[in-house]
């Protein structure tokens, strides 16, 4: 386990597709001083920072949106489920457009990326936030929540009426190796009979049949991109992994989802950082 605060060694950049706006955008990663954490940076817009942040998170509607001083980012998750993943603790996101490239729908395109760039120690130690009594949260049929113990421990349960995802669950003993093995691979996924309304809600403009995977009444439309046969429950718990990096510090905790989603999911970061006594900070060792 990584002990000091890692940033990046050198800076890198890709261009993509944009999930929802469906626009070309230019994604460059910097190196970061230590104790900044991530930092996204619209460099379309003046260049405004925006910190990577559950309490900045303004939106959960298929993504999660930090917003700051007029300027947003959304569809983040992806992305900091890497940065989680690869023990990543101080970085800066530089974007021309409102959203990162969606690249291949999944944490490993990121992830590829961040290795190419190479990790570099920061010679500063790294702390965690250990939770210390059960914190949960339920909106609708949608639970979530966070209890001690003595890892990192996702473990998530989804049922949809689709019988091609139906009810499935997976428990992950969390480590950068588990994350780029099990999590970090497995694609987002959306219903085609949706599509049509997301588009005119002025989303999903940039889904393709390879970069997301498509249900119908038939079944997986496109079944040859699946890397897992359950691969929308882990893709749920890579979803949890980044809307939980935005803590902005390891949770040592067992993580549990119950059909939950983005919103939950940020309902229960604050409700945890509501209870001073249900966490602490400590030093990873």
């Amino acid at each position: 386990m990584n002990v000091m605060r890692h940033t990046i060694a050198r800076e890198i950049s890709i261009s993509g597709i944009a999930l929802h706006a469906g626009v070309t955008v230019t994604m460059t990663l910097s190196p970061a001083p230590a104790g900044q954490g991530v930092m996204f940076v619209r460099g379309d817009l003046g260049a405004t920072q925006i910190p990577a942040r559950y309490d900045l998170v303004g939106e959960t509607r298929l993504g999660t949106v930090i917003q700051k001083d007029g300027a947003s980012v959304g569809v983040i998750e992806h992305l900091m489920a890497a940065v989680a993943g690869a023990a990543l603790d101080d970085l800066t996101v530089t974007l021309d457009g409102p959203e990162p490239p969606i690249l291949d729908g999944d944490a490993l395109s990121y992830l590829t990326l961040i290795q190419k760039a190479g990790l570099k120690s920061q010679g500063v130690p790294r702390h965690a936030i250990e939770i210390l009594k059960p914190v949960s949260v339920t909106q609708k049929d949608a639970t979530a929540s966070l209890s001690p113990a003595s890892g990192t421990v996702y473990e998530f349960e989804i049922e949809f009426a689709a019988a091609a995802i139906g009810r499935q669950s997976f428990a992950l003993d969390f480590s950068p190796e588990s994350f780029a093995q099990a999590i970090a691979p497995a694609r987002t996924f959306g219903f085609v009979k949706e599509l049509e309304g997301l588009r005119a809600m002025n989303l999903a403009h940039g889904a393709t049949l390879e970069n997301t995977l498509a249900l119908d009444d038939s079944g997986v439309v496109n079944k040859g991109l699946m890397r897992f046969p359950d691969e929308f429950v882990r893709h749920k718990i890579l979803d949890a992994i980044g809307d939980m990096a935005l803590a902005g510090a390891p949770i040592l905790g067992r993580f549990r989802g119950l059909r939950s989603g983005h919103a939950t999911n940020n309902a229960l970061l604050r409700a945890l950082f509501a209870d001073s006594s249900a966490f602490r900070l400590v030093p990873l060792s």
